[in-house]
């Protein structure tokens, strides 16, 4: 399968193929358009169509081409965020939520799968977090605590993770927790979407949504899509401006997929405690048809950096192969290696609901908070209900317009790291001129407006663009692992040849005119 958010090929692309969908045609007037053929979506469409509405999901690339294609596929009530935080900032109440719903999004992928006959390796595993750099057993002791009064009773210290080949220590052990393969789920969804009465269309991109009676998505190529709602499921919104966008911030991770004899490593779920943190989960070895093998992948992930924000991915990589194997011996050979893309609320929460403003029949779904197979299924359970103009009891944790004041320090924090980054217009670029950049290779030359972005292709044409991120103007910079420019301010990130791939921005780079002979940064 091909992503449509990087270069890199994960172990779901590797090991399935997604169904074909037609772009749109024509005009189409719809209940409901959803925006976005990720988890998020394709579970908001799925919902909604069961429920007898009239669906259109549309995507600029293929259904899970996006973030969905590069997740770990953890399905887990265990948060990385703690759930001491979580009851610190939304009280004992809020945390019960968190728990129920991530509890309860499990519940609701294994009970689509069965009845759907999805499948989609679904498997339930127990899950371990285990001590860290410079965390003790005392941290530990406080999240046991903190999960009992928010539901999870089952939850316990144990003496070490079940590995008869290393000793992690003491470990907070989760049972009930869950893996699946989220590409072969997402076919599911999408045979089941089309047989209730929901279309599919993709290679479209959403350029402009509208509020009204009806809501308006305009297409690139002009094809308008009305409908009483418009649910937005883009990883980050590309219907708001600022608003969301200066509550959460988009980070990088990576990941690792390598052979290991099979058996050699327990199934199940994997975190040790520092920040950023190793998240470790097994899957059975398979071929690009799906076929199974006689290994398995053992995939971990970490080194994660703010999107945009560092250039050291080669040695990040090493970093976690280092890590890896030297607690691992079993391994063979590394696999797969990629990255994706996380949103980190300042809150620690999704953000699921009505698009705050002024908009009424405008929904999001964003800040997945390094859950996003979970929060996925939240979403689309809550906007479900809510696009039916209903309730939901989980509706207010998760409200969008939420603004909670003990989360200021970060939101003050987060806002400052962006504003810092606008010094880029007074910076040099990354090279001197256009001949030091290697074909397949790319680099922002020159400074303040005429900073400019220029991709080598691997035949050796030059293609360039304005460095300026459409979103909020910021330099982006050159990603080398999934050669893309990403934005260090918001996290929007554009193709080699300046097509958006993810959000906040919905329009691409500004190409420039005809390649200068020579371009010298000053």
């Amino acid at each position: 399968m091909h992503s449509d958010s990087g270069h890199t090929t994960s172990v779901w692309m590797g090991t399935t193929e997604v169904p074909q969908f037609q772009p749109l045609t024509q005009d189409l007037r719809a209940n409901v358009c959803v925006i976005g053929a990720g988890i998020a979506g394709m579970t908001t469409a799925y919902l909604l169509a069961r429920a007898g509405r009239a669906v259109v999901l549309i995507d600029d690339g293929q259904i899970g081409g996006g973030e969905t294609s590069r997740t770990t596929a953890h399905l887990t009530a265990a948060l990385d965020d703690r759930y001491y935080n979580i009851e610190r900032i939304h009280g004992e109440e809020g945390a019960r939520v968190a728990a129920e719903s991530h509890m309860s999004a499990i519940h609701r992928i294994e009970t689509i799968a069965s009845m759907e006959d999805i499948d989609c390796d679904f498997q339930r595993v127990e899950g371990y977090l285990f001590l860290g750099g410079t965390s003790q057993r005392k941290d530990l002791e406080r999240e046991l605590a903190a999960t009992h009064r928010a539901g999870i009773n089952d939850t316990q210290l144990v003496d070490r993770i079940p590995f008869s080949f290393w000793d992690s220590g003491p470990a907070l052990r989760f049972p009930r927790q869950a893996t699946f393969h989220p590409l072969k789920y997402l076919k599911g969804l999408a045979r089941a979407i089309l047989r209730d009465g929901g279309k599919i269309y993709t290679g479209v991109h959403a350029e402009k949504i509208e509020d009204g009676e009806p809501a308006r998505v305009t297409t690139s190529e002009g094809h308008v899509i009305g409908a009483d709602n418009v649910v937005v499921c883009t990883n980050t919104p590309v219907n708001d401006w600022l608003i969301i966008h200066s509550k959460q911030a988009a980070y990088r991770t990576y990941v690792i997929g390598a052979r290991i004899p099979k058996g050699s490593v327990p199934h199940g779920l994997y975190w040790d405690t520092p920040d950023p943190y190793h998240y470790i989960r097994i899957q059975q070895g398979e071929d690009s048809t799906g076929r199974e093998l006689e290994y398995d992948i053992l995939i971990v992930g970490g080194e994660d950096h703010k999107t945009g924000q560092a250039h050291d991915t080669e040695e990040r990589f090493a970093r976690l192969e280092q890590w890896t194997r030297e607690r691992f011996p079993m391994i063979e050979r590394i696999e797969y290696r990629w990255s994706g893309q996380v949103m980190e609320p300042v809150d620690y929460m999704a953000y699921i609901g009505r698009n705050p403003g002024g908009d009424e029949h405008i929904y999001i779904a964003t800040g997945d908070s390094g859950n996003g197979m979970t929060h996925g299924t939240i979403a689309g359970i809550i906007l479900n209900e809510l696009v039916q103009g209903r309730r939901h009891q989980w509706a207010r944790l998760y409200d969008p317009s939420r603004v909670k004041l003990r989360a200021t320090p970060d939101y003050v924090k987060e806002n400052l790291n962006v504003a810092e980054q606008y010094k880029d217009w007074f910076t040099k670029g990354d090279a001197d001129n256009i001949e030091a950049i290697k074909p397949g290779e790319g680099a922002v030359l020159g400074t303040g407006r005429g900073k400019i972005a220029v991709y080598r292709d691997e035949r050796g044409s030059i293609h360039q663009f304005s460095a300026v991120c459409t979103h909020l103007y910021c330099i982006v910079n050159w990603n080398d692992t999934e050669k893309t420019w990403d934005c260090p301010c918001h996290g929007s990130r554009f193709d080699p040849y300046g097509k958006v791939v993810n959000g906040p921005a919905i329009v691409g780079l500004s190409p420039v005119g005809s390649a200068p002979k020579k371009t010298s940064a000053v």
